[in-house]
């Protein structure tokens, strides 16, 4: 069906919807590896092009999981795998926030990504990994140099309070190893202990 329609002379492969969206997009989001590469054998296809959130094809590809998508995209010149949208969330961010380890691993292979770097709320891929208790991923990032375990984000929330937060106990552990302050309050006072405590994680 794409091949059809763009056979067609009024047909655009990189008109943007009304949230800037482009077909790539949505190909990369939903994990369609035979539509990104016939789309981005277009040359008027911008394989970077960011929606207005600023969220580019990686990003939602990279937030999907979509491993095969993902290394399609990134042999492409002009692709940015470190480039963050309008809240600062790089693809690194969104891989490690749902937990997709392979994806996390080639981004952690390429030298324009930074394995440490922060959102607007100053909460890292590190944070997010904590947070929502993906294992593998935390490993994987804390076996950067560049990676600190204790960084706080501009709540002072470490990696630890997150973890204690969703009760995610073996991540807790695994940082714990690493030498983190256990009793680091954030800018409201609450340890880690609080955030455990606060919502029932025995």
């Amino acid at each position: 069906m794409v091949q059809i329609l763009l056979r067609q002379k009024e047909v655009s492969a990189d008109k943007p919807g009304y949230d800037g969206r482009t077909p790539l997009t949505y190909a990369a989001w939903n994990g369609h590896e035979g539509v990104v590469k016939i789309l981005l054998g277009r040359e008027e296809v911008n394989p970077d092009k960011p929606d207005d959130e600023g969220r580019t094809p990686l990003s939602f590809a990279a937030r999907s999981g979509h491993e095969g998508v993902v290394k399609t995209l990134l042999v492409r010149e002009g692709v940015n795998p470190g480039r963050p949208n309008s809240y600062g969330r790089t693809p690194l961010t969104y891989a490690a926030w749902n937990g997709h380890e392979g994806v996390v691993n080639i981004l952690l292979g390429r030298e324009e990504v930074n394995p440490n770097k922060p959102d607007d709320g100053g909460r890292t891929p590190l944070s997010f990994a904590t947070w929502h208790g993906h294992e593998g991923v935390v490993k994987l990032l804390l076996g950067r140099e560049e990676v600190n375990p204790g960084s706080p984000d501009n709540y002072g929330r470490t990696p630890l309070s997150f973890a204690a937060w969703g009760g995610h106990g073996r991540v807790a552990k695994i940082l714990l190893e690493r030498e983190v302050n256990p009793d680091q309050p954030c800018n409201y006072g609450w340890t880690p202990l609080s955030f455990a405590a606060r919502c029932g994680h025995e």
